[in-house]
C-alpha cells in the first residue's frame, strides 16, 4: 500500500493527477475512514495501465468521446465501471489517457446466420 506521494512518483506523474484519476475511477483507492488519507495498492494491473508507447486499438479522450457521442466525464464514468479499457501512455508529444475502441452502438440488433 503506498501514499498518494509514493504511488505518483512510482507511477512517473504528478499528485494532483493521482487525486483526479482517483476521483475518476482510473486508480481505485482506500481509506480506512472518510476523510483519511488514501492508500493505493500498486497493483500488475495498475502498473500495465502505464505504458511507453501508445498501442494499436486505443482512441484520444477527445476521440473516444466522438466515437461514442458522449461527453468526457461519461466516458470516465464507463472506465470506472469497468466497460471500458483506459491506459495512459508514459512518453512522447501525445501522453495521456487512451481508451480501448469499442464500437458506438453494441451489434444488437445484427443478424447472423
Amino acid at each position: 500500500m503506498l501514499t498518494i506521494k509514493q504511488a505518483a512518483a512510482v507511477l512517473g506523474i504528478a499528485t494532483s493527477t493521482v487525486h483526479r484519476w482517483l476521483n475518476d475511477g482510473f486508480i481505485a483507492g482506500e481509506q480506512l475512514t472518510p476523510a483519511a488519507p488514501w492508500r493505493i495498492r500498486l497493483t500488475e494491473d495498475l502498473r500495465a495501465r502505464f505504458v511507453d508507447e501508445e498501442p494499436q486499438g486505443y482512441l484520444t479522450m477527445y476521440q473516444a468521446m466522438r466515437l461514442l457521442n458522449v461527453s468526457r466525464q461519461t466516458v470516465l464514468q464507463r472506465v470506472k465501471r469497468g466497460e471500458l479499457q483506459a491506459i495512459h501512455v508514459m512518453r512522447g508529444k501525445k501522453k495521456g489517457l487512451r481508451i480501448k475502441a469499442i464500437s458506438a452502438h453494441p451489434t444488437l440488433f445484427d443478424v447472423t446466420s
